[in-house]
């Protein structure tokens, strides 16, 4: 059967970093992290802050980092695996404790895990990345907005064009309305004037005009 075992955490630093190298010469960075979830009871109303302390083990070259730019209340982002360490403590009773074994750091902006545990907004004022995954995550958003605003952009002006087109169609409209009753009217002058024509052929003051004269020389 096989077997799993990742885990991910946000949270603050609860102390600084405890560096050391051991005898082999590889670098190890301890951190203390504390994670918040805030609940709220459903027998009393209350809210609940829950807190969840962890120690975590950093080896090799993201030790070095984390000596170098992490400090007490810093918010990070972990990422690895659970271990069981187990001991005997000086009255010869076993003890132990769940710690992580990091496979990778994340440096956040400070208090950005306690606003994330408290469900608070993200300020509007824009902070400057201090790592390239952050420059990074915040240069794909910039393009996705800026394809957006680009995108709205050619919309907004191909509505524009086809109100354009319609406001053009019901002008023309409107103009052939208002020649309509002038042409019914022409056309109605004419009917009758043929009726009187007719009339008149039928009538006593039919006269029968001769030829015309021919003005040509020939």
């Amino acid at each position: 059967m096989a077997n799993y075992n990742r885990i991910v955490m946000i949270g603050n630093l609860t102390r600084d970093p405890e560096f050391r190298t051991i005898p082999s010469g590889q670098a190890v960075c301890r951190l203390g992290l504390a994670s918040n979830r805030q609940f709220k009871n459903r027998q009393t109303g209350a809210m609940i802050q829950e807190v969840c302390y962890v120690d975590i083990d950093v080896w090799g070259n993201q030790a070095e980092s984390c000596r170098q730019y992490l400090q007490k209340g810093r918010a990070i982002l972990v990422e690895g695996r659970l271990k069981l360490d187990t001991w005997q403590d000086n009255n010869g009773q076993n003890r132990s404790k769940h710690s992580i074994v990091a496979d990778r750091i994340v440096f956040l902006s400070q208090g950005l895990a306690a606003e994330q545990a408290e469900g608070a907004s993200v300020s509007a004022a824009p902070k400057e990345p201090e790592n390239e995954l952050e420059k990074g995550l915040l240069d794909q958003i910039d393009q996705i907005k800026e394809r957006a605003a680009k995108k709205e952009s050619s919309t907004s002006a191909g509505v524009s064009a086809g109100g354009q087109d319609e406001r053009d169609e019901t002008v023309k409209a409107a103009k052939v309305d208002a020649a309509e009753p002038a042409k019914k009217k022409k056309t109605a002058k004419k009917a009758k004037d043929a009726e009187k024509d007719a009339d008149a052929v039928g009538g006593v003051e039919f006269k029968d005009e001769p030829p015309f004269e021919d003005d040509l020389p020939f």
